[in-house]
């Protein structure tokens, strides 16, 4: 069998999990158990909402050489008004139990993340609301992760509805994750959803491109690398919603040839769709999670290409400063203006 037919069929496999992931009569997603998941040793602190709801501790500072992470900690504290902006806040995040990639680095295990009965429930987003309404002094962040949330589209449109309805929509910042895999968001969503998106005042959406070419796209996630080009194609159609969005990038690869003109190349093509993007962006590190640790021992590439991330991350650094004047760089993440050339 060839390496291309090992390769996830991004299109198919995602239509498939949908089927499996969304009851769109009944406004239901499938929602995974944390609780004696293999995802559980790693939480800081116990699962949470009956065993499917976890606090997430967001941190600005990260390692040595790479960005500040504000995400979503400024553009949430701008939206709710807190001032001074904190080092840390938490967030309450749901994960749905499904997505269409097979990302070696992430910290959730495969059994939460094939819409598997026996490791997940069915939620309403009024559910949802209401878990979080029972936590004493809950998080102000509802975070709604996966799983590939941009699976299930819908979720996000009644999660506002379900806030506004339990007169939690200004208090609590609504923050979205988009891996960029699919178009579920324009294919599937009706007008009156996309309204709701968009007039929804504390929300934030961050979409995560895996890789900076092709090679390592494909590599990070185990899908076909047309993959890669399809997710500038879907972030170029996210913008014109004018949505408060952001992302992160993931910069893993196996190969050490090409990397400065690889991170080089993701930023013209970043810029080319909105020129002041790159820097609504946070390069993530990866970190070694129980399940990562596992899958680690099992592949040398991966190993290597803990070495090669900060090599890329140089470069990127390096692009930033090129391209950008101290003044822009220096503004918050959520006061980067957009330009509308994705218009």
């Amino acid at each position: 069998m060839s390496d291309q037919a090992k390769l996830i069929d991004t299109v198919r496999f995602a239509a498939q999990l949908r089927t499996q992931a969304i009851d769109v009569d009944g406004g239901r997603i499938l929602i995974s158990r944390l609780a004696g998941s293999g995802q559980e040793v790693d939480l800081t602190v116990p699962a949470n909402c009956g065993g499917y709801g976890r606090i997430r501790h967001f941190r600005v500072a990260t390692g040595d050489g790479w960005p500040l992470n504000p995400l979503p900690i400024f553009p949430a504290c701008k939206a709710l008004g807190v001032r001074p902006v904190p080092e840390l806040m938490t967030a309450l995040v749901f994960q749905n139990a499904a997505c269409a990639w097979r990302c070696w680095y992430c910290f959730v295990p495969e059994e939460l993340l094939r819409a598997d009965r026996s490791h997940s429930a069915w939620f309403t987003a009024d559910d949802l609301v209401e878990l979080y309404r029972q936590i004493p002094d809950p998080p102000r962040i509802i975070d709604l992760s996966g799983g590939s949330p941009d699976l299930v589209p819908e979720w996000t449109p009644w999660m506002m509805r379900a806030l506004k309805a339990a007169g939690r929509h200004e208090d609590t910042y609504l923050w979205t994750d988009d891996n960029l895999s699919t178009t579920y968001l324009f294919d599937t969503l009706s007008s009156a959803d996309l309204d709701t998106l968009r007039g929804y005042r504390n929300y934030g959406r961050v979409c995560c491109i895996k890789g900076f070419d092709a090679r390592s796209f494909s590599f990070n996630t185990r899908a076909v690398a047309d993959g890669f080009d399809r997710q500038f194609e879907i972030l170029r159609r996210l913008l014109r919603l004018g949505l408060d969005t952001y992302g992160y990038v993931t910069l893993t690869s196996p190969h050490s040839d090409g990397v400065a003109q690889g991170v080089a190349g993701l930023l013209d093509r970043l810029q080319e769709i909105e020129p002041n993007f790159p820097l609504r962006i946070v390069p993530l590190r990866i970190q070694i999670f129980t399940p990562v640790a596992q899958r680690l021992a099992r592949d040398a590439e991966r190993a290597r290409s803990l070495h090669i991330q900060e090599e890329a991350i140089a470069a990127w650094n390096s692009e930033l400063e090129k391209r950008f004047d101290m003044e822009i760089r220096a503004r918050p993440i959520c006061d980067v203006p957009l330009e509308g050339r994705s218009r």
